[in-house]
């Protein structure tokens, strides 16, 4: 019962109702793991699909990831220690130039869910603030996100630069968002390109342990 009416919170964008139900249902017994799974994913899994079809609209979206962010942060405390176990550290943002963050923060919600330490730079993250990012924070992931094609040379500034500070061998480079394609990765040299959240949410469930820091 829990899990499909957090699920329709989600759906609904509907905040207070996430936090109350999410609550609840830890008080009732029911694991973090299934609410965060049947509950939590299962619904904006449900609104990125729709979004993917051009059936809901960019401000339903926005409520519906607060939504999931709200019950992920209620849940978060009995992630810890699979948090600290797992150490993969995952930096996150939007190339410069591009304001564009509705697919960065859905896959911030996939990614704080795998109970990986999760850096959003947020929108308009110049090169400089990556490379600086990935340097201090050690991190082994970088995934960047751009929504225009303008802002596509951006993705291969990054990676260029990381090549040139000697720590393109230490992280792994995700590229996504609408106007990238397969080949435009290979040909920047990206690691990983996901055509949309369900695949690289497939690809982390099954080899997310494979990027853990020893």
């Amino acid at each position: 019962m829990y899990y499909k009416k957090i699920r329709e919170g989600i759906i609904n964008g509907d905040t207070d109702a996430v936090i109350e139900l999410t609550k609840e249902a830890l008080a009732k017994k029911y694991t973090p793991e299934h609410i965060l799974e049947k509950g939590l994913i299962s619904g904006i899994d449900e609104i990125a699909k729709k979004f993917r079809k051009d059936k809901v609209l960019v401000p339903e979206v926005l409520l519906s990831t607060r939504a999931m962010n709200a019950g992920i942060y209620i849940l978060q405390p009995y992630f810890e220690n699979h948090k600290r176990n797992n150490k993969v550290k995952i930096i996150l943002g939007t190339v410069a130039g591009d304001l564009h963050d509705i697919g960065k923060n859905i896959v911030k919600s996939i990614l704080i869910a795998t109970g990986a330490d999760v850096i959003d730079l947020g929108i308009n993250v110049s090169t400089k603030e990556f490379i600086d990012t990935v340097y201090k924070e050690k991190a082994n992931m970088l995934m960047m996100s751009a929504l225009m094609t303008t802002t596509l040379p951006a993705m291969k500034e990054v990676i260029e630069e990381l090549k040139n500070k000697g720590l393109r061998e230490s992280v792994k480079v995700f590229v996504g968002g609408a106007p990238v394609t397969e080949t435009f990765a290979i040909r920047i040299e990206a690691d990983y390109y996901f055509e949309d959240v369900f695949k690289l949410r497939s690809f982390l469930e099954k080899n997310l342990h494979k990027f853990v820091i020893e």
